[in-house]
């Protein structure tokens, strides 16, 4: 999508610090942390919302979980514990139509979380 800000990061159009980068995804620290760490995990591939995946996307979203699970480990979150979050649309807290993944740490996260 050529108006789609992840679209445009994930294809280098917008100068963006990579934490991780693959054929399949980029991840990027975000600009607004919730956490001491808090990471966006953003597939390459535009889906509009977790409402539109595929059968297909199966693999690719195993992969997101992979990448987390090592990033996780990398930051020195793994033991004490993470939050993975993906929010679909407006009343689930959805700002950018492009499936991303926050990777939460780094500090007692709270239950409720909203």
């Amino acid at each position: 999508m050529e108006d789609c800000l992840f679209c445009k990061i994930a294809a280098g159009k917008i100068d963006t610090d990579f934490v991780y980068s693959d054929e399949k995804l980029v991840v990027f620290e975000d600009i607004n942390p919730q956490a001491p760490v808090h990471l966006l995990i953003v597939p390459k591939k535009h889906i509009s919302d977790l409402n539109n995946l595929e059968e297909k996307d199966n693999k690719l979203i195993g992969h997101i979980y992979q990448v987390a699970k090592e990033l996780a480990a990398e930051k020195n979150i793994a033991e004490s514990g993470y939050r993975i979050v993906s929010n679909c649309n407006q009343d689930g807290g959805q700002t950018v139509y492009h499936i991303h993944f926050h990777l939460l740490g780094g500090r007692k996260l709270q239950w409720p979380p909203g």
